[in-house]
């Protein structure tokens, strides 16, 4: 598989991240809530708690980059680190923030261009990443579920998207009442090679990251692409086959196909509406992180 695609580690577990020996990694705030309940991290949260004593940034946002900075000790790569997702409306609060974790990062020593900043793909979102990587600080654009929003982000020069494959999985089984879909027809499997084949038949610099898989299966029915994202239980069941691993992404159906997206806002916004699957998912995601976001600020107090 690390023939074919870029291996990331989606995970905020820093020993499990290490082990794997991944190129990247992504975090965002449920991760890091897991990882602090874990208890695994004393060390970490009291180095924040101590920074953050002498004022400027919040807790939360040093924890995370306290996170991302061990994450980076045992890597090569790139780390990932989110915005709070309740800015996910608001460009200018959000392309503030996305500064904010940037200037942690390089009074840490970290070289920015090893951070991607994690942003929901929220219109507002995208404006911020145009903005953002304007001034060169790079962005992963999160919660993608529909190719109007892959096709505005390669437009704003967005460095890296995430197109969620289980997510897109599990709300078509509980809309058709499957137990589960041939890899070919998984609906999640399909959008991402519709995005890639998009994105990629353009020339658009943008890099295609497969995330949020819930088997091995639908990472296999996506080698070839990019980077994929995978959480450490499924990389330890990769690792644990034998089999050769063949590229996979363009087996692309004529239906998935897309000549043209309209990238306007009006066409963007409408598209998104028209779409019940990635409207939902995209408010659903977003709540999602902020509420974790709001038990990680409680925790620590």
């Amino acid at each position: 598989m690390r023939e074919l695609s870029v291996v990331v580690a989606d995970s905020g577990d820093i020993a499990a991240v290490h082990a794997h020996r991944p190129q990247d990694a992504t975090t965002n705030p449920s991760l890091i809530l897991k990882e602090v309940e874990s208890g695994r991290s004393p060390e970490l949260i009291r180095k924040a708690r101590a920074e953050a004593a002498n004022g400027g940034a919040t807790l939360c946002d040093r924890l995370i980059v306290a996170f991302g900075c061990e994450i980076l000790a045992g890597i090569e790569g790139r780390v990932s680190t989110e915005v709070d997702a309740r800015l996910s409306f608001d460009s200018d609060a959000t392309v503030h923030k996305a500064q904010e974790i940037i200037a942690l990062y390089r009074a840490a020593g970290i070289d920015p261009a090893r951070v991607l900043i994690k942003i929901a793909s929220t219109w507002e979102g995208l404006a911020a990443a145009r903005r953002l990587e304007a001034e060169g600080i790079h962005c992963n654009m999160t919660l993608i579920f529909a190719l109007p929003q892959a096709a505005v982000a390669a437009e704003a020069g967005a460095t890296l998207i995430s197109p969620f494959v289980g997510r897109i999985l599990d709300w078509y089984k509980n809309s058709e009442g499957r137990d589960a879909y041939p890899v070919d027809e998984d609906p999640g499997v399909r959008s991402v090679r519709s995005i890639y084949q998009y994105i990629h038949s353009r020339g658009l610099a943008t890099e295609v990251m497969g995330a949020s898989f819930r088997n091995v299966e639908q990472i296999l029915g996506l080698a070839g692409c990019d980077l994929l994202t995978i959480a450490p239980g499924l990389l330890d069941e990769l690792e644990q086959r034998n089999t050769p691993v063949e590229v996979s992404i363009d087996r692309i159906a004529q239906q998935d196909l897309v000549e043209h997206c309209d990238t306007s806002e009006p066409g963007f916004r409408w598209a998104m509406n028209s779409s019940a699957m990635a409207s939902d998912l995209l408010a659903d995601g977003i709540r999602r992180f902020a509420a974790d976001q709001q038990k990680l600020e409680a925790l620590l107090g």
